[in-house]
């Protein structure tokens, strides 16, 4: 398996897809309507997820996408690779307008995630990773992410990563349990990209989410040391699962 020249082509994916993104995004016509959970779905997710899907078919491999239709666990049990992508994670953050919205690419391979693209289509940054490291292209600069050392939860002044959205009682709970921990907020997989560049120290997640949410940012965390702990457990968040409902999870 080629992974650079999937890597490639996925870097190529997220960009088209922010591209029409941002087509829905300036023009105000977001055409919302909401799923059979109650989440929000616009023209933008369609749009992205349609452009995703057609760039990466080349490759033959299987696709699983948020907006997809859906495949049974009979099915995809047996796929050894396969593409995850959430084509827009931050919807509700896009209908806010405040930026903080990106398009989400990972290559799943037995349950783990090789591979994995952030895009954020308002800044135009791209965070992306492969077995060769992690990396960023801020403004057509690209930029290796460094290595994260250890960290300990006892130590004082943790930065601490909570959702604008979901930032519930329990991980009130876990903040309130640190020592003089200052609070860094973001939207969509964002907060994981503040662990990947060093802005923040832990990011722990206690509402729900789907595995779309957080593959292709748990690739690029894995790429710089960090690792997406299932909570209360010293095991990874692994991915393809009957139920595609994380755990909640600590990312340190």
């Amino acid at each position: 398996m080629n992974t650079q020249s999937l890597l490639e082509k996925a870097v190529q994916a997220s960009e088209k897809a922010c591209v029409e993104i941002l087509e829905v995004y300036h023009s105000g016509d977001f055409q919302a309507e909401l799923k059979g959970d109650n989440s929000p779905l616009t023209l933008a997710d369609k749009k992205a997820h349609d452009t995703i899907t057609s760039t990466l078919q080349s490759f033959n491999l299987p696709i699983l996408s948020e907006e997809g239709a859906a495949i049974s666990y009979d099915e995809r049990k047996t796929w050894e690779y396969f593409w995850m992508i959430d084509p827009l994670d931050g919807t509700k953050e896009f209908l806010k307008r405040n930026g903080e919205f990106t398009v989400n690419i990972a290559l799943i391979h037995k349950k783990k995630a090789v591979l994995g693209v952030v895009a954020v289509p308002v800044t135009g940054d791209i965070y992306y990773a492969s077995e060769q490291g992690a990396f960023i292209n801020r403004k057509g600069v690209v930029k290796k992410l460094a290595y994260r050392g250890r960290i300990n939860l006892q130590q004082p002044g943790l930065r601490v990563v909570a959702s604008r959205s979901h930032l519930n009682t329990d991980t009130q709970q876990f903040i309130d349990s640190l020592k003089q921990p200052s609070l860094v907020s973001s939207g969509s997989s964002l907060k994981f990209m503040l662990l990947a560049e060093g802005a923040a120290d832990v990011y722990p997640r206690h509402a729900p989410t789907m595995e779309w949410d957080t593959a292709a940012a748990h690739a690029i965390v894995n790429a710089v040391g960090l690792q997406v702990l299932k909570q209360g457990s010293a095991e990874e968040l692994t991915y393809n699962k009957k139920n595609l409902l994380n755990p909640g999870f600590l990312v340190c």
